[in-house]
């Protein structure tokens, strides 16, 4: 007689923390020591004990990514993943995490990211050209000078060509981000910025200027992920992992078919699918946004508006505090942070605005309560992956 197949368990998001980010961290500190930070935190957050992290999820640090992290945390974990995709790494992380507690793999998995890149790249230890001394298909393009923002500037040109997008509406992403990041203490840059400061500022790689175009600092953060049954032991009220997707498109440019849809358009589908639920029911949006375009472009793939839209979408505040769909509440990488691969800081934010723990840059529902969907989405490389979460309270 076969077994009766057990019912997946659910997931969810026991902690969360972001260890010294920008400004606050200090001359000298090393990744590994962001890494600690803010797992430390993150497991003080949940509640738990260490004793009951299984699981460990690492990407960016170290020759044995997973095991080196690992070992300095202090951790042996039975299940590990060191997938990486770029800056969707820890949304696709994220669902691996989730797949594997659902199926009894795991009990509670810890992710962990931290990155001195503004402080190594200042120092001369690292370049912030991906295309340096590249071998494989990318070679063939490095002749050309495609640097990453300059595919990133090709794609939001194509966009512009074919419906029309204007700069205006490009930059009106970058001054509702800083409204955001003006609300939040720990954003790295706070000042308000007009749409016509944005233009005016110098050109980087047409049409992207200075404004349109993330940050670069340091920083690092944490969540952890844990079965159903240690729900009830938790500090802090869960937030559930409700559905997830994730999808690859390209590496060179002449093998992506469309410039103006991302592989979002694929990982989106899937999340809201699996979640059972809609784009226009999220309460909010946390998007990985290296440039403007790609928080305008995900808005269109993820379904909150139709294709060639996205620019009339994120005008008139609609994406900004108060707006219709509060995106990036804590700045993003616009404004707040940027340490490299930022995907995991998405988890944090949405999960911190869920609870209500955002502080002054706590976002509402219309009638005042609190966020209940949340949807969290990161791309990386320039548009060749993608890992869309969704996220809720009940």
């Amino acid at each position: 007689m076969s077994p009766v197949p057990r019912a997946p368990r659910k997931v969810a998001v026991a902690g969360v923390a972001l260890a010294d980010c920008g400004r606050s961290v200090r001359p000298g500190v090393t990744p590994w020591a962001l890494h600690a930070q803010a797992a430390r935190r993150a497991v003080a957050d949940s509640g738990l004990d260490r004793s009951v992290i299984d699981g460990l999820g690492s990407a960016g640090l170290g020759t044995l990514a997973p095991v080196e992290v690992a070992e300095y945390l202090g951790l042996r974990p039975r299940w590990v993943d060191s997938t990486s995709v770029g800056g969707a790494t820890w949304e696709v992380m994220a669902a691996h995490a989730a797949d594997a507690i659902a199926a009894g793999r795991a009990r509670a998995v810890l992710l962990v990211y931290g990155s001195t890149a503004r402080s190594d790249i200042r120092a001369g230890r690292r370049t912030a050209n991906l295309s340096f001394g590249a071998r494989g298909p990318l070679q063939f393009e490095v002749a050309y000078g495609h640097t990453l923002i300059a595919k990133y500037a090709m794609a939001a040109r194509r966009h512009m060509h074919t419906y029309g997008t204007t700069p205006e509406q490009l930059a009106s992403v970058a001054v509702q981000t800083r409204a955001h990041a003006a609300r939040n203490p720990e954003a790295m840059y706070r000042a308000p910025v007009t749409v016509d400061e944005v233009l005016s500022g110098p050109m980087i790689a047409d049409p992207f200027t200075k404004l349109h175009c993330c940050i670069r600092s340091d920083g690092g953060c944490a969540v952890l992920l844990v079965a159903e049954e240690l729900v009830p032991e938790l500090a802090r009220p869960p937030v559930w992992v409700l559905g997830t997707g994730e999808h690859v498109s390209h590496t060179t440019m002449s093998e992506w078919e469309d410039f103006t849809v991302s592989p979002a358009a694929v990982s989106g589908r899937l999340a809201f699918e699996r979640a059972g639920l809609t784009p226009g029911e999220m309460d909010i949006a946390e998007i990985y946004d290296a440039f403007t375009y790609m928080t305008l472009v995900t808005l269109e793939d993820l379904g909150f508006c139709a294709k060639g839209e996205g620019g009339a979408f994120v005008s008139d505040g609609r994406i900004g505090p108060g707006g219709a769909l509060p995106v990036n509440t804590d700045g993003g990488g616009l404004s707040a942070c940027h340490p490299g691969m930022r995907g995991l800081f998405l988890l944090v934010e949405a999960v911190r605005q869920l609870r209500g723990d955002a502080g002054p840059h706590q976002t509402h529902r219309p009638d005042g309560t609190l966020p209940r969907l949340a949807v969290a989405s990161g791309t990386g490389g320039w548009f060749c992956s993608s890992g869309t979460v969704v996220l809720g309270t009940g």
